[in-house]
């Protein structure tokens, strides 16, 4: 769509939008002046539900009046607990629900992931990245590596942006696969990209490692609740993500598993077994020999934090009310207002760097500040303004359809304008 630069402009789009009452649903930090401040940070911590503290002190009060009982009594049993979030998980990112688990942390579920399907040979024994993902993303990867006897420095292909570039090139991505295919057992990559933003094609991806005849596996720390999946029908064998972020559960919230149908039953994958991964029908009479759970719940280890579980569904019954496709459609109605604001800053002072083409990206867009980022962070902070900064000069911002406005976008944006031309 058109844009127009004005304060007029964007409170029209907020007339217009049908998403706007969910920004009722949450709890908007006070700014210093005690007005709701602009929350631009969801993709680092999403805001409390309001719903969430009913659902946990729901969970305290069977604690306090059932005690162990409340595994099988109450109103919600705390033994099926996990099973409320299943098929909000699965509508969320295009799954079956059998596909899907709310079980861990995210790292947790990626190292567990790689044990079933990192299974390097002499010959194929590589993984495939991008450059700049996520550190604990790497550190995994090369502990596992060198769990298997390899060395990072030969094992682990990162791919990165051209010379004078910030963002991959989708054909670079694929080259890559291709051109490492014999040597290659898994690609993993950051859907989103942490520090650009960027997102990667799931399902063009998934064909190149496929036709290479490597694995393949998608991190969605940044793409949980951010973009649209279709994990069943683009066909990535797992992916992991965490809740913390987009899914607003809170800080240090579960983590998710996709667990590919096709590899529902799993028997021949190697895996890191516990209880609650067994077969639910004989769990409790604690046989000596481990029976699978089928799809992606026999990859859990214990029984889960209820409290977090219960944060969490305030969070998922939202998603699942709204509709990812609503999400999907204000979501880039809302980078793209921002992208157009920030499209005047005075060339050299600073630039988005995130792609500006929406199916490239999701909520978020980066600004390299050339002016001191870290001041223009904490003038922001001290306008009621809340962003991350990432050493030395990258401004992340993101706009989260659920609750910000566009008047949020357009207030950040005057006030970076503001800045970079003084």
């Amino acid at each position: 769509m058109t844009f127009e630069d004005s304060e007029a402009f964007a409170r029209g789009l907020d007339a217009a939008d049908l998403l706007a009452r969910f920004r009722e649903s949450f709890f908007i930090p006070p700014g210093p002046d005690g007005s709701p401040c602009v929350y631009l940070a969801g993709n680092s911590l999403g805001l409390q539900p309001r719903k969430a503290r009913g659902y946990v002190n729901e969970a305290l009060e069977a604690w306090e009046k059932l005690g162990v009982e409340g595994h099988v009594q109450g109103a919600q049993p705390w033994l099926p607990y996990h099973e409320l979030l299943t098929a909000s998980t699965a509508r969320l990112v295009g799954a079956e629900p059998e596909e899907v688990v709310v079980m861990n942390t995210l790292t947790v579920n990626l190292h567990l992931m790689m044990v079933s399907f990192y299974r390097p040979t002499p010959k194929r024994f590589r993984v495939l990245m991008e450059a700049d993902a996520f550190p604990s993303d790497r550190y995994a990867v090369a502990s596992q590596v060198r769990f298997h006897g390899f060395a990072p420095e030969a094992a682990v292909v990162e791919v990165p942006p051209r010379p004078g570039e910030d963002a991959l090139r989708p054909e670079d991505i694929l080259g890559a696969i291709e051109r490492e295919g014999p040597k290659l057992a898994l690609v993993l990559l950051g859907n989103v990209n942490y520090l650009t933003g960027q997102a990667f094609d799931v399902a063009a991806v998934t064909r190149a490692a496929r036709t290479a005849g490597a694995l393949v596996g998608f991190d969605l720390a940044h793409g949980a609740g951010n973009l649209r999946f279709r994990l069943h029908d683009d066909g990535p064998d797992f992916a992991v993500w965490c809740s913390y972020k987009y899914l607003n559960g809170g800080p240090g919230s579960l983590g998710g598993v996709f667990v590919h149908a096709r590899h529902r039953d799993g028997h021949a994958l190697p895996r890191f077994e516990g209880w609650w991964g067994h077969d639910k029908s004989s769990r409790f009479q604690m046989p000596a020999r481990f029976a699978s759970l089928p799809g992606a719940e026999g990859w859990q280890l214990s029984n889960p934090p209820i409290l977090q579980l219960a944060a969490l569904r305030a969070s998922m019954e939202l998603f699942a009310e709204a509709g990812m496709g609503a999400l999907e459609e204000k979501r880039e109605r809302l980078s793209s207002f921002l992208h157009f604001l920030l499209a005047g800053l005075p060339r050299g002072a600073a630039r988005v760097i995130t792609p500006a083409d929406p199916k490239q990206r999701g909520a978020q867009l980066s600004i390299r500040i050339r002016k001191d980022a870290r001041t223009l962070v904490q003038r922001l902070g001290q306008a009621g303004m809340v962003v991350d900064f990432r050493a030395p000069d990258i401004v992340r911002a993101a706009p989260v359809p659920l609750y910000n406005s566009y008047m949020d976008v357009w207030r950040f944006a005057r006030a970076v304008r503001t800045h970079v031309s003084a």
